[in-house]
């Protein structure tokens, strides 16, 4: 089996192309971004893909975005997809299509290796593997406010940004860096379901849904 790994964690990206060549699976390319992620895809023509969801530039959606149209390129091309978070949207997206090969896994299901070693081989072929927290959730859609599926602190930079105040305002508030603001950012866009389209565009709706809870 060979596979291609989009993940912008080095660590991680090295530790799970380690644990699949000891189990014999070969990393065709190991890549951190998804334009390297949808190239790597093309030329390798792997068994499975293997996919952060949020990695540069603006650790959103990249990631899922790639995997997508390479999908769409490559039809039935095994893709498992590993979040820190549920992202519900594109959860639906990529599970909608009702054909086999693809998985939706928590990082830290990693840590479990012998569920992610069976989740690699099953997805690769043709079946699902689909964590029990991301069942859970999107059973859930529809029952709930979106604000809900934020943190405490993505819900305060929400509010921060609801009072107008720019990334670096934000950051100098919360005593917190300026990447780790746009980071908060980007989670609420993507639990919003706030898809790409202009930064300011989003963060205004983002904004009218703070309001409008």
């Amino acid at each position: 089996m060979r596979v291609v790994i989009a993940e912008d964690a080095v660590l991680l990206r090295a530790g799970v192309t380690r644990l699949l060549a000891d189990e014999g699976i070969e990393t065709a390319a190991a890549v951190d971004n998804g334009d390297d992620l949808l190239g790597a895809i093309k030329e390798h023509r792997p068994d499975l893909a293997i996919v952060d969801v949020r990695m540069p530039p603006t650790f959103t959606d990249e990631g899922l975005r790639a995997a997508l149209a390479a999908r769409k390129e490559i039809p039935g091309l095994p893709v498992l997809v590993l979040s820190q978070y549920v992202e519900e949207s594109y959860a639906v997206e990529l599970l909608s299509g009702g054909a086999g090969g693809v998985g939706y896994l928590l990082k830290e299901r990693v840590a479990d290796v012998a569920d992610f070693l069976d989740a690699v081989r099953r997805v690769a072929g043709g079946g699902t593997a689909i964590d029990p927290d991301v069942i859970a959730q999107l059973m859930a859609r529809g029952r709930r406010n979106p604000l809900d599926a934020l943190t405490a602190r993505e819900s305060e930079v929400l509010g921060l940004m609801a009072q107008g105040l720019s990334n670096t305002a934000i950051a100098n508030s919360l005593v917190v860096s300026h990447g780790a603001v746009e980071k908060h950012i980007g989670n609420i866009f993507s639990k919003l379901g706030l898809e790409a389209s202009s930064e300011e565009h989003r963060r205004v709706r983002a904004v009218l849904t703070y309001l409008g809870r």
